[in-house]
């Protein structure tokens, strides 16, 4: 049975490559529409290439900040930790300071003009009186002004090299 399969596949593998020979040429003149095509090609005349396009020409910059301040030193925060900024430990916390300030909804205020007082809900249903000066939320944001539509103060935050930075921060008035 070996013997058999062996003679069959032999006879397959015979065949199968006689079948690849057919179209091959071996010699020159057996194939001459390959030959009119190459001598066609080589007959025409060469196309004209398209004009390369202008290049701009590009302004040259300078770069001229050798004297300046480098962005990426911390040579410019001085050895104390930064500016003078900076919350006061000795000061006693004032009740709203226990609240983050987006928790802390204005529902309205009490007089007007310089001496206006505003209402202030805090989380724990307790409505506070906030004038100019009163501390409220957890970066130490002081009080700078009441309007009849809002509470605007000044926050201490770190600014990550050891200093502090001052940022604006407001309080608008709950329409509920």
């Amino acid at each position: 049975m070996s013997r058999t399969s062996s003679l069959v596949l032999g006879l397959a593998c015979m065949a199968a490559l006689a079948g690849c020979t057919r179209g091959v040429t071996s010699t020159p003149g057996e194939a001459p529409n390959l030959e009119n095509y190459v001598a066609d090609v080589r007959a025409r005349e060469a196309e004209a290439l398209p004009a390369l396009p202008v290049m701009q020409q590009f302004e040259t910059f300078e770069y001229a900040a050798q004297g300046m301040r480098d962005p990426f030193s911390d040579a410019w925060v001085s050895a104390d930790g930064g500016n003078q900024l900076r919350p006061d430990p000795d000061r006693r916390k004032e009740p709203l300071e226990a609240f983050p300030l987006d928790s802390l909804d204005m529902v309205g205020t009490i007089g007007g003009g310089a001496g206006a007082v505003a209402l202030v809900m805090g989380p724990d249903k307790v409505t506070y009186r906030v004038r100019p000066g009163v501390y409220m939320g957890q970066s130490d944001g002081r009080v700078t002004g009441v309007r009849e539509d809002g509470i605007e103060l000044i926050e201490l935050v770190p600014d990550g090299a050891g200093g502090w930075l001052e940022r604006p921060a407001s309080l608008a008035l709950d329409d509920r």
